[in-house]
Protein backbone atom coordinates (compact mmCIF):
# COMPACT_ATOMS: atom_id res chain seq x y z
CA UNK A 1 0.00 0.00 0.00
CA UNK A 2 1.36 3.22 -1.00
CA UNK A 3 2.32 5.81 1.85
CA UNK A 4 3.85 9.27 1.89
CA UNK A 5 5.01 10.77 5.12
CA UNK A 6 5.73 13.98 5.57
CA UNK A 7 7.62 16.50 8.67
CA UNK A 8 9.65 19.03 9.43
CA UNK A 9 6.87 21.19 9.44
CA UNK A 10 6.26 23.98 12.42
CA UNK A 11 6.38 27.31 13.55
CA UNK A 12 9.08 30.03 12.04
CA UNK A 13 10.11 33.06 12.09
CA UNK A 14 9.66 35.29 8.78
CA UNK A 15 13.01 35.26 7.33
CA UNK A 16 13.99 31.94 8.77
CA UNK A 17 14.04 28.50 6.89
CA UNK A 18 12.54 24.97 7.10
CA UNK A 19 13.20 21.51 5.50
CA UNK A 20 10.17 19.70 4.58
CA UNK A 21 10.92 15.51 4.04
CA UNK A 22 8.34 13.28 2.94
CA UNK A 23 9.08 9.11 3.27
CA UNK A 24 7.71 7.02 0.45
CA UNK A 25 6.90 3.21 0.68
CA UNK A 26 4.67 0.99 -0.62
CA UNK A 27 5.63 1.89 -4.18
CA UNK A 28 8.41 2.17 -6.77
CA UNK A 29 9.65 5.47 -5.51
CA UNK A 30 12.67 5.98 -7.87
CA UNK A 31 10.56 5.76 -11.25
CA UNK A 32 8.18 8.69 -10.02
CA UNK A 33 7.75 12.16 -10.42
CA UNK A 34 7.60 13.81 -6.85
CA UNK A 35 5.59 17.22 -5.89
CA UNK A 36 5.38 19.32 -3.11
CA UNK A 37 1.99 21.34 -2.85
CA UNK A 38 0.27 23.55 -0.56
CA UNK A 39 -2.74 25.16 0.52
CA UNK A 40 -3.26 28.19 2.56
CA UNK A 41 -6.07 29.03 4.70
CA UNK A 42 -9.27 29.78 2.15
CA UNK A 43 -7.20 29.69 -0.34
CA UNK A 44 -7.14 26.42 -3.25
CA UNK A 45 -4.13 23.71 -3.30
CA UNK A 46 -1.29 24.78 -5.54
CA UNK A 47 1.77 23.34 -6.74
CA UNK A 48 4.93 24.75 -5.24
CA UNK A 49 8.03 22.07 -7.00
CA UNK A 50 8.69 19.14 -8.34
CA UNK A 51 11.60 16.95 -9.11
CA UNK A 52 11.53 14.12 -11.81
CA UNK A 53 12.35 10.90 -11.75
CA UNK A 54 16.42 10.50 -11.10
CA UNK A 55 16.51 14.51 -10.01
CA UNK A 56 16.90 15.48 -13.68
CA UNK A 57 14.72 18.41 -13.91
CA UNK A 58 12.95 20.67 -11.21
CA UNK A 59 10.77 23.20 -11.58
CA UNK A 60 9.99 25.93 -8.70
CA UNK A 61 6.22 27.95 -8.68
CA UNK A 62 7.01 31.60 -9.23
CA UNK A 63 6.55 32.69 -5.65
CA UNK A 64 9.13 30.30 -4.41
CA UNK A 65 11.88 30.42 -7.12
CA UNK A 66 15.18 31.37 -5.37
CA UNK A 67 13.83 30.55 -2.37
CA UNK A 68 13.02 26.91 -2.38
CA UNK A 69 15.10 23.97 -3.29
CA UNK A 70 13.45 20.20 -4.05
CA UNK A 71 15.61 17.63 -3.71
CA UNK A 72 15.62 13.80 -3.72
CA UNK A 73 17.26 10.66 -2.04
CA UNK A 74 16.05 7.35 -3.80
CA UNK A 75 18.11 5.36 -1.39
CA UNK A 76 16.32 6.54 1.39
CA UNK A 77 12.82 6.62 -0.85
CA UNK A 78 12.55 10.62 0.62
CA UNK A 79 12.02 13.71 -1.44
CA UNK A 80 12.83 17.26 0.76
CA UNK A 81 11.89 20.69 0.60
CA UNK A 82 14.40 23.28 1.82
CA UNK A 83 12.65 26.41 2.38
CA UNK A 84 14.76 29.90 3.24
CA UNK A 85 14.04 33.11 3.56
CA UNK A 86 10.35 32.21 4.41
CA UNK A 87 7.35 35.16 4.45
CA UNK A 88 4.23 34.81 6.70
CA UNK A 89 2.39 33.93 2.97
CA UNK A 90 4.59 30.90 2.57
CA UNK A 91 2.19 29.73 6.01
CA UNK A 92 0.07 26.84 4.52
CA UNK A 93 -0.23 22.50 5.12
CA UNK A 94 2.94 21.60 2.59
CA UNK A 95 1.49 17.94 0.57
CA UNK A 96 3.88 15.42 -0.73
CA UNK A 97 2.63 14.00 -4.05
CA UNK A 98 3.66 11.22 -6.33
CA UNK A 99 3.23 10.50 -9.69
CA UNK A 100 2.93 6.93 -10.56
CA UNK A 101 3.01 6.09 -14.30
CA UNK A 102 1.98 2.74 -15.47
CA UNK A 103 1.73 1.77 -19.54
CA UNK A 104 -2.19 2.79 -19.75
CA UNK A 105 -3.20 4.99 -16.23
CA UNK A 106 -1.42 6.94 -13.85
CA UNK A 107 -1.71 6.70 -9.81
CA UNK A 108 -1.37 9.68 -7.82
CA UNK A 109 -0.43 9.23 -4.10
CA UNK A 110 -0.69 12.14 -1.16
CA UNK A 111 0.19 12.55 2.10
CA UNK A 112 -1.47 13.71 5.03
CA UNK A 113 0.56 17.28 4.97
CA UNK A 114 2.51 19.04 6.92
CA UNK A 115 1.57 22.62 8.86
CA UNK A 116 4.46 25.41 8.48
CA UNK A 117 3.37 28.89 9.91
CA UNK A 118 6.16 31.82 9.58
CA UNK A 119 4.45 34.16 11.95
CA UNK A 120 6.94 36.63 14.37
Amino acid sequence: QAQLVESGGGLVQPGGSLRLSCAASGFTFSSCTMKWYRQAPGKERELVASITSGGGSTNYADAVKGRFTISREDAKNTVYLQMNSLKPEDTAVYYCNARETFRYYTMDYWGKGTLVTVSS
